[in-house]
């Protein structure tokens, strides 16, 4: 993916430099080792013999090298440690898995109308509440692992709120910002994590220096904020997904040492110990990196979580549109995609003639409204010696600044080198008035500029663009400020940023799981940040970003609104009532499509956009048990030994199945179907169970199959009669095809329906010809 700080110039260049330091200096220099023991003790707070042997051993051998100790949800710790030592450690009884502490990075209003704009059009079905008219005080707890939060925002007053839930047993951890850090009945809970726990430095505290966790807290659960806008843009009422939920907050993410893994673990500890009830996680790793799961932060915390009646949501990266970059991948993790929503942000440009040619951008020009500036493409201002590629991408280097100033500059963006603010900062600095730049990708994405005229079009308005240049002796032009525009169509679209399935870990789970708004998100932001606001005005007290961080939290805050609405469904059975109700065509009545208007598959959406009414009312529900998980880890590969230190509660008669394999992987009753390595002539059968949870005791559900053709799917039975609510019936679907190997990867769909309930099941079968990843 062409670099995220394209996509948020101020916050995406801190964070790229921030962390990126930080990752090398924990490579270097710190030496942290996670030692992960599996399950704890079943006493509360206490340790599991081998564990407290281990620490009593290691503060004797290395009285200051323990960082972290692990304890209410999982076993473990965190240690400095050599390679060597770490080594020997990995072979002491009770050790599941000991790895360096990765540094993982984060995934950075009018979105939650969309959606409820789209389900009013798009799902007939009976009505259903929606999660505007959900009871204000939901008490669901949801947990923010990020960069902490500014509580002064208007998003997380706690007006006509009521006490804070007597279940809670979490703490306000003030730090260094006791004077001015306090929680409320909105913000219940903060903590905070640096890797010197027993050094109180300067700014450790649970505020939110960088922005990013109080945007991503108040999509999920902020307050109604009326008359919120970006500087005027974006203007309406600002609301989480969840207005009525509480939100505890986790800092894991430090200037000094990024979003370290011992950090998010021990978040993870603690909010399992707090009682929350979701936990949303908008960072993780890169696409590229695939670690076992027993070395991965995120997928051992949200494995403890889920055991423990967590919904742990997460976003699915920001590196696509390459195929297999999804992370947060393991299956019991709710891993989300980022889609546009019907809000654009326009920035004009005017040609000589008055010829219109739409942008998209923010920024507040002052430039005149007629097109009377000089306009050149910066192939033409670049110097005699210079490199014609690199000029026509606008270096600073390679253009003339006397062909510069006083223009408009057209840039070429497709050398991977310069990012868009390095054009705006070279042409500026050479005088130029303002910059064009050609971007198919990012074309859809609205960054900030501030004062500066700066807008970003597609090759295809490039071209008309080049034409007018071309016929012109002396071609002009102006850049409009920015306008916000509504009831954009097609929408959504997935986000060209958003990381892609197939899951790099196995073909046979469907990844990412859903879609929702990711793209130009108004949310609250912090209060000081001077560097965000344009030359003359205040700092925003709201900031319009994108990125999978964003994306997550919706999907966090009608999880929330689900667990209200139906307190008894288990994680996995809210992760289906979103996935099976949730729609896969856009405000057109057509296809989604991806940013380039190709048909999107489940690969880009899973199985769809969210819909905020249909998924508090699912009539039926997949209940991945924990059985299921335990499975999945046999034919994953894990030996049975390990499998009983990681889990909390195993049957005591529990073996793997003596045909593990990962093509088995498909039969754990999960709200979708993926199938690799298929052979069309021996066929594939898959088996999956559903519950009533409609409250109506007998009901029939008949089934339809929308199948690509060459593939034939067959479902048995073909009708389910329930004759109670909490009843399961099971089913089997089994794929067949004359074509072997397939072309390609197929998609399709199986959809059970009573009349009054639609529950889909989206489907994707793959030859063993298909890349792994």
């Amino acid at each position: 993916m062409k670099g995220l700080v394209v996509l948020f110039p101020v916050l995406f260049l801190f964070l790229g430099s921030f962390f990126g330091d930080a990752r090398a200096a924990q490579g270097s220099k710190n030496g942290v080792y996670i030692v992960y023991m599996g399950a704890a003790a079943s006493g509360k707070g206490s340790l599991r013999d081998d564990h407290a042997q281990l620490l009593a051993s290691m503060l004797k051998w290395k009285k200051n090298s323990i960082i972290r100790s692990y304890k209410h949800g999982f076993s473990g710790f965190a240690a400095r440690l050599s390679a060597e030592e770490a080594h020997a450690l990995s072979k002491k009884p009770g050790v599941v898995s000991i790895f360096p502490d990765p540094v993982l990075q984060l995934h950075t209003t009018r979105s939650w109308d969309f959606l409820k704009i789209q389900t009013d059009v798009l799902i007939d079905s009976v009505p259903s509440p929606s999660l505007n008219s959900q009871d204000q005080e939901s008490d669901t707890i949801i947990g923010i692992l990020d960069t902490g939060v500014w509580p002064e925002s208007e998003s997380f007053n706690d007006k006509d709120m009521g006490p804070i839930p007597t279940r809670w047993k979490g703490a306000c951890n003030a730090g260094n910002d006791n004077v001015s850090f306090s929680c409320n009945r909105k913000i219940i809970g903060a903590r905070f994590y640096d890797i010197e726990d027993d050094v109180v430095a300067k700014g450790q505290s649970p505020r939110d220096m960088v922005g990013h966790g109080t945007h991503v807290a108040s999509t999920a659960a902020g307050q109604a904020v009326q008359g919120a806008s970006y500087y005027g843009l974006a203007a309406g009422t600002a609301i989480g997904g969840s207005p009525g939920s509480r939100i505890a907050v986790y800092r894991v993410c430090s200037p000094e040492y990024g979003c370290t893994g011992s950090n998010i673990l021990a978040a993870f500890d603690d909010a399992i110990a707090d009682g929350v009830d979701v936990l949303s996680l908008s960072l993780g790793g890169s696409a590229g990196i695939v670690r076992p799961l027993t070395d991965d932060p995120i997928a051992l915390g949200a494995f403890h979580a889920v055991e423990h009646g967590i919904t742990v949501v997460c976003s699915a990266g920001n590196d696509g549109p390459s195929s297999g970059s999804v992370v947060n991948f393991a299956p019991w993790i709710f891993t989300v995609a980022a889609s546009t929503i019907d809000r654009d942000f326009e920035s004009d440009i005017v040609l000589g003639g008055n010829k219109v040619i739409k942008g998209e951008s923010i920024n507040f020009s002052n430039l005149q409204k007629s097109p009377v500036y000089p306009l050149i493409y910066a192939k033409s201002a670049k110097k005699d010696d210079a490199n014609e590629n690199a000029a026509r991408n606008c270096d600073l280097d390679s253009l003339a600044g006397a062909l510069v100033k006083g223009k408009i500059v057209l840039c070429d963006n497709d050398d991977d080198v310069g990012s868009v603010v390095d054009k705006k900062d070279g042409v500026k600095s050479l005088g130029g008035v303002g910059v064009i730049v050609i971007d198919d990708q990012s074309r859809a994405v609205a960054s900030s500029y501030g004062t500066f005229p700066l807008t970003v079009i597609s090759s295809k308005e490039a071209a008309e663009i080049l034409a007018y240049i071309n016929s012109k002796r002396n071609p002009v032009a102006t850049i409009l400020p920015t306008v916000s525009v509504t009831k954009y169509k097609p929408a959504p679209a997935i986000a060209y940023f958003s990381a892609r399935g197939p899951s790099p870990l196995t073909r046979n789970i469907l990844k990412p799981d859903v879609t929702a708004p990711g793209v130009n998100i108004l949310a609250a932001w912090m209060g000081n940040d001077t560097g965000e606001a344009p030359e003359g005005k205040e700092p925003p007290l709201f900031n319009v970003i994108s990125g999978t961080s964003m994306s997550c939290p919706h999907i966090s805050g009608v999880v929330a609104a689900i667990k209200h609405q139906n307190p008894t469904f288990s994680p996995s059975e809210i992760k289906s009532a979103v996935m099976t109700t949730a729609t896969q065509t856009n405000n057109l009545r057509a296809p989604i499509t991806t940013n380039s208007g190709a048909a999107a598959t489940p690969y880009d959406f899973g199985a769809g956009e969210v819909s905020t009414t249909a998924s508090l009312q699912p009539g039926l529900v997949y209940e991945t048990t924990t059985l299921d998980y335990l499975n999945f880890l046999c034919y994953y590969g894990y030996d049975l030994s390990k499998i009983k230190m990681i889990a909390t509660t195993i049957p005591k008669d529990f073996a793997c199945p003596k045909d593990s394999g990962v093509d088995s992987i498909s039969n754990i009753n999960y709200p979708s179907i993926a199938v690799s390595s298929f052979d069309g002539k021996e066929g594939r059968t898959i088996s999956r169970t559903v519950t009533n949870v409609a409250g109506n005791n007998e009901t029939i559900y008949t089934v339809a199959v929308d199948a690509p053709q060459g593939l034939n799917v067959k479902v048995i039975p073909e009708e389910l009669q329930f004759t109670k609510s909490g009843q399961k019936l099971s089913y089997q679907v089994t794929f067949t095809s004359a074509l072997s190997p397939l072309k390609e990867d197929v998609f399709g769909s199986i959809t059970w329906s009573n009349g009054k309930h639609k529950v889909r099941s989206l489907f994707v079968v793959s030859s063993k010809s298909s890349k792994s990843y």
